[in-house]
């Protein structure tokens, strides 16, 4: 039996509710055309086995790779090994036999890759889900863990509550964070002795200025929450300072073939921000008044205004 429909009408959290206490077996499919993204959410059972984010989808060596779980000899030696067997044996359990990574420790990253795009996609408020009964030795990729989705759910709600209160400082996970300059004219100058945890201590030393809060919570393999909220003491004593991100600036080929002498610098759409797309846009309207590129700008605004108001109706 499909299980489907708009997110704005039955949300994330609500549809692994009830995928949980009916006890389902199955994929779940949410695709949003705002984020222009899709997560896939495995359940056995009602317990969760599975969990990706097209866009941040990868091998679990690779993952493993990237958190510093393993080394890249470490993986090159498990193809080896996997290169003589004839591709027969799991690159994953050839890293646990050679003794690279731990079966505890592997579930534990598991675990924190199923938590991960799980929070993310309980912060989709817009798109479509849909849920397919499959048998258990039809599930996408080997199953290596289950997590209790009451638990899951449970975690979510603590995390939205606490997220709401490190927001103003940490309002997201695409931030960077940077030492913050020393006050010379501070009592004490820039002798004063830090009083951190060794966990805060490990964060910081990741700290380089350009790698955002996923970037190191994925090369600490921590949680990414729990790195947001160091970031947040962090912030809030004054030892670091965060920034946004610089927006990518990719104008409209139809804009860019109209006027190619507009400045790149003049059309930015930030999908998730309303009121940048709409400055943006008015701006090319004052610089170009007349012909092809105010009509297509004057769409473009049209169009801004609709999904503003769209999103304000759901609020």
């Amino acid at each position: 039996m499909a299980i489907e429909g708009p997110l704005r009408e039955l949300g994330i959290h609500d549809v692994f509710q009830l995928l949980d206490l009916s006890r389902k077996t199955g994929v779940l499919r949410v695709s949003s055309e705002f984020r222009q993204d899709e997560g896939i959410v495995a359940f056995d059972n009602g317990r969760v086995v599975q969990a990706a984010i097209r866009s941040k989808s990868m091998p679990i060596e690779q993952a493993l790779l990237q958190a510093g779980r393993i080394t890249e000899a470490d993986l090159a030696k498990a193809r080896g090994r996997q290169t003589m067997a004839r591709g027969t044996r799991d690159i994953v359990e050839l890293l646990v036999e050679s003794g690279a990574i731990t079966q505890r420790e592997l579930e534990r990253q598991l675990r924190l890759q199923i938590e991960s795009v799980v929070f993310e996609l309980m912060a989709w408020h817009e798109g479509f889900f849909s849920f397919e009964e499959r048998a258990r030795d039809e599930m996408p990729g080997d199953i290596r863990i289950t997590v209790s989705t009451e638990s899951l759910l449970m975690e979510g709600a603590r995390r939205i509550d606490e997220w709401s209160r490190i927001e103003d400082v940490i309002p997201n996970l695409e931030v960077i964070p940077a030492l913050a300059p020393v006050d010379e004219g501070r009592e004490g100058g820039g002798g004063a002795m830090l009083d951190l945890l060794p966990h805060e201590w490990q964060v910081l030393t990741m700290i380089d200025g350009e790698r955002d809060l996923r970037g190191i919570a994925a090369s600490l393999g921590r949680d990414e929450f729990e790195i947001a909220k160091i970031a947040y003491g962090l912030a809030t004593t004054g030892v670091i300072a965060v920034r946004q991100p610089q927006p990518r600036v990719t104008p409209p080929r139809e804009f860019a073939a109209a006027d190619p002498a507009l400045p790149m610098t003049t059309v930015r759409f930030l999908s998730a921000d309303i009121a940048t797309a709409r400055g943006a846009v008015e701006q090319l309207l004052r610089m170009s008044p007349t012909g092809p590129v105010s009509s297509d700008a004057r769409d473009a605004l049209a169009a801004i205004a609709k999904l503003q108001h769209a999103l304000e109706a759901r609020r």
